[in-house]
């Protein structure tokens, strides 16, 4: 079976080492938009970005920036990189140490994740765009719905110190449906 096939019936990816990054203040929003980031309008909303980059709104002044795969994620490195502090109400959350990045593919997301998290993420619950900040195999995650077109997907948030915890009890709920981990490289490929 060829890895394509894997992504869309029920994959796992790993891309904690990809860059992300948070931000939190009052002058935040309009830091952003400076910066040229469309923003999502409300709290618990994800935007995808024209270059991949995924920004996700986690509360009226906080974001998550996630890096996109097209860039291997150099743009959001270097806002993380680049940022100073100032009299602005903007500050840095860096996420590289404290999130671990998960990608959940296929058709059968919202039954993997119903095993693991009481929040309803069927499409008609969570459509395309949404944001969950909730508990799954009871650790806290952010789960964002940002399916690309055919392939159903959920970036999935969690504590990096527990990856292994989770990527284990993720598996474990996926394996009733064929699910299997798929390297980062291919998408890379």
């Amino acid at each position: 079976m060829t890895s394509l096939n894997t992504l869309e019936r029920c994959a796992l990816i790993d891309f904690t080492d990809l860059p992300r990054v948070g931000f939190r203040g009052v002058d935040t929003t309009a830091w952003l938009s400076e910066r040229g980031y469309q923003l999502p309008a409300a709290p618990n909303r994800a935007l995808p970005q024209g270059d991949g980059v995924l920004v996700a709104r986690l509360s009226q002044t906080e974001y998550l920036l996630l890096g996109s795969l097209a860039d291997r994620g150099e743009r959001i490195a270097a806002e993380e990189a680049g940022w100073q502090l100032s009299e602005l109400g903007n500050y840095l959350l860096p996420r590289q140490d404290s999130h671990a990045w998960l990608q959940l593919s296929g058709q059968h997301l919202a039954e993997v994740m119903a095993k693991l998290c009481g929040v309803d993420l069927r499409p008609q619950a969570f459509p395309v765009g949404h944001v969950a900040q909730t508990s799954a195999a009871r650790l806290n995650v952010i789960v964002i719905n940002a399916g690309a077109g055919e392939l159903p997907l959920f970036h999935i948030l969690c504590d990096r110190a527990s990856l292994e915890y989770f990527r284990a009890a993720m598996l474990d709920a996926m394996a009733e449906f064929g699910g299997q981990p798929v390297a980062l490289e291919t998408l890379l490929a």
